[in-house]
């Protein structure tokens, strides 16, 4: 019996990957079969690699970049882990089918159109502007694949870092409007998202909308986990009324709505051991608010091992970062 791909545990690529890795009979331009995974192609590329392609994308799991400090941690609004473009020659036509397989495996077919749109937009096309960099090693129980470029680090790794969601810490954005957009965001694929948080202010009452609403906006990119005591900004979830905290819900589905179930659900099991949504602050920052209409356009659901911050000025970029622990580190 054939399993769904979206229901794959990313924890079969550890005992799959040697084996994928191994099969070279096989042409790359053979369609890939239903239930392959990000994973398990990840790993069918790394064996497609040559030498000289080997140079430029491949690295040891602990690789520290002298720019960008340890690569399998890093994430960054506009950055490529390594030189080649995925749409260039240094990749046969294959290996480029392949990094495309890997993207579309990552998030859920509904949200393809809208992350090709956004990729457009940003970068000219899938592939333009974007790199991709191989970390470690198929079937060592150490590897991860990364995508980088304009407004996207995308990971998989088939839980070879057993406490993190998604591989890693993920971005997404999109420039839709001339890099200062308006107020409402005209064509911006992840605008909804915010729109979804502002109907949560919406139901809030005077004492609670004082609660929630920060003056001044964070570093988009500080998303480390705070140590155990540090307060977190904006209002606790758990003194919202259990119709507020529904909505609180709605947004967090909405949010992980893109991404492919396995991931979705692996956020939700990192959430629910750090005591789920009821330990995690909801804030709104006025810096920020373009138009001044008073719907917000930075915003911010943080808990214990939890950031998910949202800055919509000038336009959309979002940083995530999603563990079981708040111990895990990282490198933005």
């Amino acid at each position: 019996m054939t399993t769904p791909r979206s229901r794959l545990s990313r924890r079969q690529f550890v005992a799959s990957s040697a084996g994928v890795a191994a099969v070279t009979a096989a042409p790359l331009a053979a369609a890939a079969p239903a239930a392959a995974t990000a994973e398990t192609l990840a790993a069918q590329l790394h064996s497609s690699i040559t030498a000289a392609q080997r140079a430029e994308i491949c690295f040891p799991w602990d690789y520290r970049h002298p720019k960008f400090g340890l690569l399998r941690t890093r994430v960054g609004n506009n950055w490529n882990a390594t030189e080649p473009e995925v749409a260039s020659s240094f990749y046969t036509k294959d290996q480029q089918r392949l990094v495309r397989e890997i993207f579309e495996r990552l998030v859920e077919p509904d949200w393809i159109p809208r992350f090709d749109k956004q990729l457009e937009d940003d970068a000219g096309g899938f592939g333009h502007a974007q790199s991709v960099a191989l970390i470690g090693e198929p079937g060592s129980g150490r590897f991860q694949f990364l995508l980088t470029g304009r407004h996207m680090t995308l990971r998989c790794d088939g839980d070879a870092e057993p406490h993190v969601a998604f591989g890693g810490p993920i971005f997404y954005g999109h420039d839709a409007g001339g890099f200062n957009e308006s107020h409402d965001h005209p064509g911006n694929v992840f605008w909804p998202q915010a729109v979804a948080a502002n109907a949560v202010f919406a139901m809030l009452d005077g004492r609670q909308r004082s609660q929630a609403l920060v003056d001044v906006l964070p570093k988009e990119n500080a998303i480390a986990f705070r140590p155990a005591g540090e307060d977190r900004p904006g209002i606790p979830v758990s003194e919202l009324s259990p119709d507020q905290r529904a909505e609180v819900e709605r947004v967090l589905t909405i949010l992980l709505e893109p991404y492919r179930a396995v991931d979705r659900q692996e956020v939700r099991d990192c959430l629910e051991k750090q005591g789920g949504l009821e330990r995690c602050h909801l804030a709104f920052y006025k810096q920020g608010d373009i138009g001044n209409d008073g719907v917000w356009d930075n915003w911010r659901l943080e808990g214990p091992a939890f950031v998910w911050h949202f800055r919509g000025a000038p336009h959309v970029h979002v940083w995530v970062n999603v563990a079981d622990t708040p111990t895990v580190a990282t490198n933005a």
